[in-house]
């Protein structure tokens, strides 16, 4: 019976996506489907309402509207153009300077507002025509735009992480935003690596000075959108309020600062809200179905029999972390970020614990993991609106993409297998001893 349920949960899971089923729908009707094997029709339903009831019934997932609504502020108050002007200070000296910059916007910018989308749309939407006036190969701007969008991911506030933190068992979310840090950092600073090599030897740019007055007013006038993080950060860190009640603090935060600069006004909210209202239930709904598929892949102890069967292959914990990387790799490739993270979280982690991984360690791994997937076809988000809006053919930029692929895969074995880098800052500030 449990490869029968096996079998039925992924078989009906895999056929309903090849027919176009939206991945929501199809995760919750081969839930319903395996669950129907063991129990009649009336309580299988019951049982897939109950889970999907339970699953939303939390206080730390009020957090993921009020981010996307704040993300959604920022992409339309002109705060994306405040802090690439500010990133052109940073990387004006270095070679191939709108590349650098274009990094350092997204990193900026991603960790603003929580989503890879957002920044790659917003970010290379400036970007890309400045990049073209000067010289820069459209194709190699918009492997850079794509490449540097998910570091916002990993720099918090991340939507994702708190995803991680729900379907984990209540890690702490405080933890796993301080562990975003130098992992998120450290993979934008390989790409800014990878992309000073190749405008060095391509001759793209001349480096930019600035003045001492022009790098002033632009960092003055980036100034409130960058102390949004230390608000929500410092506040969280500080216990003055949790990180869903940060969540409210940025939304009112850059409603006041999106005012202020001019770039939108009273009557342009309502759309905003309804925008973000959209993303919210996409996102909740996914949730909610996936957290049926975990009872029903408990239920056939699945977790166990991969755990089992991992560790028949080989007992030792690199080769079984290079085994989860290399899986959800591929996972990434053919999944969306949020239920691949949803879905194979319940598989993971279990082994991860057996192994005496840190469960904040692990949820950054899983995190950058699929990071990666978001930038490659053929269902890559971010690598579809990354061409988008640098006009440039799906096709025309994988070449470019592959070093900056490879450099990613490296930044990612180090954070996998040096555990300090994510967990540093915890243990330091937090005093976190998972």
């Amino acid at each position: 019976m449990e490869w029968d349920i096996i079998l039925t949960l992924f078989g009906v899971f895999a056929f309903l996506l090849i027919i176009g089923v939206p991945i929501s729908f199809s995760i919750g009707l081969a839930s319903l489907a395996t669950i129907m094997l063991s129990l009649p029709f009336d309580p299988a339903i019951a049982v897939i309402a109950q889970k999907m009831a339970t699953g939303l019934d939390s206080f730390a997932l009020l957090a993921i509207p009020f981010f996307i609504l704040a993300g959604n502020i920022m992409n339309r108050g002109g705060i994306a153009l405040r802090l690439i002007n500010f990133a052109k200070v940073l990387g004006g000296r270095l070679p191939g300077p709108l590349a650098h910059c274009n990094v350092l916007a997204n990193m900026m910018f991603g960790a603003l507002s929580g989503s890879a989308v957002a920044s790659v749309a917003a970010v290379g939407g400036v970007m890309s025509p400045m990049q073209k006036k000067e010289g820069y190969d459209p194709a190699f701007s918009a492997a850079v735009n794509i490449t540097s969008c998910p570091t916002g991911l990993l720099i918090p506030p991340s939507n994702t992480l708190i995803v991680y933190s729900l379907i984990s068992g209540g890690t702490s979310i405080s933890a796993l935003f301080l562990a975003g840090y130098l992992p998120g950092i450290l993979m934008g600073v390989g790409l800014m690596t990878v992309a000073g090599v190749i405008a060095r030897s391509k001759g793209y740019g001349r480096p930019e000075k600035a003045t001492c007055s022009e790098a002033f007013y632009r960092m003055l006038d980036a100034l409130p959108s960058l102390a949004l993080i230390v608000v929500i950060m410092g506040g969280i860190i500080a216990g003055i309020f949790t990180a869903t009640e940060a969540s409210a603090v940025a939304v009112v935060y850059t409603i006041g600062l999106s005012m202020i600069y001019g770039e939108m006004k009273l009557a342009d909210l309502p759309k905003v809200i309804l925008d973000s209202a959209v993303t919210t239930s996409i996102v909740l709904l996914l949730i909610g179905t996936s957290m049926g598929m975990s009872w029903a892949m408990a239920n056939a102890d699945i977790p166990y029999m991969i755990s089992d069967g991992l560790n028949a292959v080989s007992e030792n914990p690199i080769i079984i972390l290079l085994i989860i990387n290399v899986i959800l790799l591929v996972i990434g490739v053919f999944m969306d970020m949020t239920p691949a993270l949803l879905i194979f979280t319940p598989i993971f982690l279990p082994l991860a614990n057996q192994m005496g991984i840190d469960p904040v360690h692990f949820g950054i791994i899983m995190t950058f993991n699929l990071c990666i997937g978001i930038c490659t076809p053929p269902v890559g988000s971010a690598l579809f609106v990354g061409c988008s809006v640098g006009d440039v053919p799906i096709d025309k930029v994988l070449k470019p993409l592959l070093p900056f692929f490879v450099m990613l895969l490296f930044t990612l074995m180090m954070v996998t297998y040096i555990p300090e880098i994510s967990l540093y800052l915890p243990r330091t500030i937090l005093g976190y001893g998972g």
